[in-house]
C-alpha cells in the first residue's frame, strides 16, 4: 500500500470519504470516525456488528444489490446525489481488495 493510499478512506458502504463535500468541508470525518455524518446508519451498524471493514466483507449476500440495507431507496437517492456507484466500488474491493482499491483510484486520480 501507499503512503498516500492511507489517505483515501472508504467507507463501510463503498463511498468515497475523502471526496465527499462534506469529508472535504470538514463536517464529516468519515463513517470510520468518531465524527460520522449520519451516526445512524443502518450498513455502518451493520458493519460494526459484524467486525467488517466495508460491506464487501459481508458473505450474506452473494449480490450486494441483494442487501436492503446497502440497495433501497435513500441508498440509491445517495449514491445519485454524491455520484458513486457504491455498489460497484464494493464489488471491485471484493476482486481485488481494499489496499489494491484504493491504490486504483490513486492511479485514476479519483482520490
Amino acid at each position: 500500500m501507499s503512503e498516500k493510499s492511507k489517505d483515501f478512506i472508504v467507507a463501510y458502504c463503498g463511498l468515497a470519504c475523502s471526496n465527499c463535500g462534506m469529508y472535504l468541508k470538514e463536517k464529516c470525518a468519515g463513517c470510520h470516525s468518531d465524527k460520522p455524518m449520519n451516526r445512524n446508519c443502518k450498513m455502518k451498524a451493520c458493519a460494526i456488528e459484524c467486525g467488517y471493514i466495508t460491506c464487501a466483507d459481508c458473505n450474506d449476500f452473494e449480490n450486494l444489490k441483494d442487501c436492503r440495507k446497502l440497495n433501497n431507496i435513500v441508498s440509491k437517492f445517495f449514491s445519485f446525489i454524491f455520484r458513486t456507484n457504491r455498489i460497484g466500488n464494493l464489488q471491485r474491493i471484493r476482486e481485488v481488495g481494499l489496499e489494491a482499491f484504493k491504490d486504483e483510484k490513486l492511479k485514476e486520480g479519483k482520490a
